[in-house]
Formats: C-alpha cells, structure tokens, sequence
C-alpha cells in the first residue's frame, strides 16, 4: 500500500482556521485513516511528553487540565491563554511547563493546550489541538520551540468513508514571515503525529513503561542539577578510552535515581551505607561520595579513572576479586586481594553492568540481609563463565533471557523484585531492585538456590582470571 504522501499548501493559500483578530497560515496536509479518538490519544501523548518530538525536553509539567464551559474558572498559577477558533467548539484547556534537558543553555516554557472539536452536517468531524506559548514575541522563544504565536494540527474525519486527513497550519508573530527552517519543522511535526497516529491505530502496545517506581520529574530534576554540577569537569578530565558521553551521563542518571530511591527508603530511617561491586571506572561511587553518601566499591582491576577522582573517592575504591565465603573451597596463594562477599547488615548493594557478578547480587544481599539494585548487561552463569540463560520465549533475545533469569533468582532468594527501566544512555538499562521480602531471609537456603541455578563450581578460577584479563569498558 502507498504511503500517503505531505502535501504543501499554496502560498497565499486562504486560511482554514480564523480567529478573530489573528491569522492562521495552512501549511502541510496529508491523507490518514484513524479516527478522531486516536487523534485525540495521540495528542495528549505529545502534550504530556513533549520529549517525543525533540531531545531538547525532558518532559513537560501539567498545571491545568479542565473541561471548558461558559462559567470555566480555572485554578491554576498558570494563567492559561484562551482563543476562540470560528465555527469550532472548544472542550478541553490544559497548561503545561515544558522542561528542557539543559536548563543553562534553554529554559522551561509555559504554553496552553486547546482541544477543540466541530461536527459538520456532512457528519464530517473537525479536531483541533491548537498550541499556544506564553510569549509575546519571536525573540522570547526558547530554542527547541517554533519561533511562532501559536500551532494547529487539525484533523478531519468521515466516518461512513473511514478516511480523513491531518494538516498543521502556524500562527506567525507579526512581521515574522514563515522561512524555511519553520516548514522543516512543520513537515516533521505533521510527519511524527502522522507515524503515531497509524501506530495507534495498528493496535501498537508501547513495549517500555518508564517511571513505575519513582516519578519522573523528581528523578530528572535531580538528573538536571547533577548533570549542571558535574558533567563539564568530568569531561575534561575523562581519562579512560571509552565514550564519556555515554558513561558520564548514564551514571549521573543512575546516581540520580539512587538518590531520590533512597530518599524513599530511609526518609525515616539513617542511610546504612553502599557498596557498589564491580564498580568498573569507580564514576558512580565518586558520585555518590560527593553528593554525601557514605559507601564504597571494589573492582578486579583497578581503572586509570580512579587516580584522576578526589582523594575521598581514591580512599574508598578497591582493588578486589569477590569470592562468596559459601562457595570459597581452598585458600588462595594469589597475590589479589579478595572479599567474601558480607557485608554490614543492610548496606545497600549496587551491581550496575557487574556482568559476573549479576547473578549473584540477591543472593549477597541475602547473606548481609541488604536492599540492591542490579542493573543486567553481559551474560555470565553463577561459575563465572559467560552463557546463555534459559529464554523464556522462544523469540526471547539474549538479554531479555538474562533479565527474567536474574529475576526468577532474585525471587528464589525471597526478594519482591521490582522493575524500571531507566532513562538512560544504554539499551541494557533495565533495573531490578529488591527492597522489600515475600519470605524472610532465615527461610532461604542460599546454597540450595546456587545449586538449583547451575552452580557455582569454578567461579574462584574464573574470579582470578579477571585479575589478569583485559579491563572492560565500565
């Protein structure tokens, strides 16, 4: 089937929406085919989460979202931005405050959300969402916004046909002619609800839920003010040969969930500390250290990145290989430092990308009774030796496969495992988290859960072996 195609509008072109004392420009129209109550899900997508249309924005805040009639009083500290759209009724006002990813560079920007509807005699049906920003001129506008007075995306429908057709028209400032980066920018707009649209409407079901444990503005505020503290001088003085675009943010956006989890957690009780094992380049414990945490961490191999850290975090980065105490057979005459795997009671146990050490995260919570998150990225077996854990489907990817293994252990050991997927730089960003107990922790024999999931014959072996092997890019 041919995809339907943009088509432009002549210039001069008569306006399709009026106002009474503004004008709107029609610029781009294409065919579709689902209904208005698509359109209208779909719209209210876009409005709640702006970040779909560009990566400038985090997310947007909603301060207002009422029904409109003739006695609308609204109750907002955001005065909303009402206009009246001939032979349009309007049925929904919303405000939001859209929060952009830098807030040195942009700054957030209050605009009002109409929701108008028309039914014609020709049992046509008319949806309008028109987009207004609270400026009052071109040069007011942030960045990632049109540099416009208002947007249209109207929607025409015929049910009886089952056709219709989406069109997106400006509201220019006076003397601000429309230019051809604006166009670009209506093309893609029209183009993105156009794509959503059809999705919708082909039953597409989003396969991640993000925010299922925390909301997102507490965690991306938090993630703002990290990224503002610590981004630029981490850069600078990147030092290992992995992308520090990637491993900087991910771990200011992990350390930002940490925070806030643990805000949760303790909000009445003292922090008990945290031990990050395998904490690779050591950013996350450094972090951590410096937002006032008390913790640690330890890795096999020590990191060029961690000489480069303050003194505080050199102290509290070690250079261990962990072997658990219940599977430690035989004395080892290695020069390496080890641990056994205990910890103080209720330290909070950190396993980001630990690969090796994966599986074996609830099961060390269990033995020190401690709260974790284990963030899964490489496959490795409870013996250290990398593998393919048991797919649960059939068309199950390797990674889906290790992340129902590790949870089906985390079960095992007593844990209620939680999930979210965290809004990071990664495609490995899926977090389980254990805080709280279905069995309690005496009625789990940790031993019994090695065995039942392979063994852990030969992990002292394999443990060695990354003393001596090639350091891994966290």
């Amino acid at each position: 089937m041919k995809v339907p195609e943009l088509e432009s509008y002549a210039t001069g072109a008569p306006p399709i929406l009026e106002e009474i004392d503004q004008t709107w420009t029609p610029l781009f129209k294409r065919k579709c085919s689902f209904p208005p109550e698509i359109f209208h899900q779909v719209m209210m997508n876009f409005i709640r989460n702006p970040n779909i249309n560009t990566s400038h924005l985090f997310r947007a805040d909603i301060s207002l979202e009422e029904s409109y009639t003739e006695e609308f009083d609204y109750k907002s500290a955001i005065s909303p931005r009402l206009t009246r759209i001939k032979d349009f009724d309007l049925n929904t006002v919303m405000v939001r405050t859209m929060i952009p990813r830098n807030i040195v560079v942009d700054k957030p920007l209050d605009q009002t959300c109409l929701f108008h509807k028309r039914l014609l005699d020709t049992r046509q049906i008319k949806s309008l969402v028109t987009y207004l920003p609270h400026v009052s001129a071109p040069e007011e506008m942030p960045f990632y916004h049109p540099a416009v007075r208002g947007i249209g995306f109207l929607h025409i429908y015929d049910p009886q046909r089952q056709d219709g057709e989406l069109s997106i028209h400006y509201s220019f400032f006076e003397g601000e002619p429309k230019s051809e980066k604006l166009e670009r920018t209506a093309q893609n707009l029209l183009n993105v609800l156009y794509k959503h649209g059809k999705g919708s409407a082909a039953g597409y079901v989003k396969r991640v839920n993000h925010d299922m444990i925390l909301p997102q503005a507490t965690v991306q505020n938090t993630y703002a003010r990290l990224k503002k503290k610590y981004a630029k001088a981490l850069i600078n003085n990147w030092v290992e040969t992995t992308d520090p675009g990637k491993h900087i943010f991910e771990d200011l956006n992990i350390a930002a969930f940490l925070i806030e989890l643990w805000a949760e957690i303790y909000k009445d009780s003292a922090f008990p500390g945290f031990v990050d094992i395998g904490c690779g380049n050591g950013l996350l414990v450094h972090i951590l250290l410096e937002e006032g945490y008390s913790g640690w961490g330890f890795d096999a191999r020590k990191r060029k990145s961690w000489d480069v850290y303050s003194q505080k975090t050199q102290d509290n980065l070690k250079e261990q290989v962990l072997i658990p105490s219940i599977v430690q057979t035989n004395p080892t005459s290695s020069e390496a430092s080890f641990h056994n795997g205990t910890f103080p009671k209720g330290t909070f146990i950190i396993s980001n990308h630990a690969d090796e050490l994966t599986p074996w995260t609830p099961i060390l919570a269990n033995l020190s009774s401690s709260p974790f998150i284990m963030i899964p990225c490489c496959s490795h077996s409870l013996s250290g030796s990398r593998f393919r854990a048991p797919p649960p489907t059939p068309t199950s990817s390797a990674f889906a496969s290790l992340v129902t293994w590790a949870t089906k252990i985390a079960k095992d050991c007593g844990w209620v495992v939680e999930k979210e997927m965290l809004r990071i730089p990664s495609t490995r960003n899926t977090a389980l988290i254990g805080r709280t107990r279905e069995v309690p922790f005496e009625d789990v024999d940790v031993s019994e859960i090695v065995q039942k999931y392979g063994g852990a014959a030969g992990w002292e072996d394999n443990a060695l072996k990354l003393v001596k092997g090639k350091t891994r890019g966290h």
